[in-house]
């Protein structure tokens, strides 16, 4: 009777490890697709936008000068994914752990190593009321992620004539 107690003990301690170990392994992909950079609104660039919008958006740039009486600054920045991307990510992650027993790890972390986001950079100039007035995407991959309307002005609504 003891050594079938035993047996019982030594399989629920086996079983609390491999549990144990199963948990700590998965979620790593959980982690890295979760913790993935954030998406910029992009459209802050566009013809018009105050600059106060626009460092609110990105941060500060990482060049800042005056050119023929105009500021122009240079951003450099991740271009990151919405939040429901990174949680649908993350949530497939978790599932595929599950039924996988911790398998999916081997294949889920490399991805998510890999899929960390666009660097994109960008020369913003700014017209004498601080608004911008030109953006020019400094790489190819910038002009991927770069808003259409990019450099045309924000529509206005039409004036009318005096009569």
């Amino acid at each position: 009777m003891k050594l079938r107690t035993s047996w019982n003990g030594f399989r629920f301690v086996a079983l609390g490890l491999v549990s144990l170990f199963l948990l700590s392994s998965a979620g790593c992909s959980v982690y890295m697709a979760a913790k993935q950079p954030p998406e910029k609104n992009m459209d802050v660039m566009t013809i018009g936008t105050p600059r106060s919008m626009v460092l609110g958006e990105l941060g500060q740039p990482i060049s800042s000068e005056t050119k023929d009486g105009q500021k122009v600054d240079v951003f450099a920045f991740v271009q990151g994914y919405s939040t429901g991307a990174k949680t649908s990510r993350a949530i497939f992650h978790g599932v595929a752990d599950v039924f996988t027993a911790g398998l999916w790890e081997v294949v889920g972390t490399p991805t998510e190593a890999v899929f960390h986001g666009t660097k994109v950079s960008y020369e913003i100039t700014y017209d004498e009321r601080d608004k911008v007035c030109k953006c020019v995407p400094l790489s190819e991959k910038s002009k991927e992620e770069a808003p259409k309307q990019i450099n045309e002005p924000s529509p206005k609504p039409p004036v009318e004539a005096d009569k």
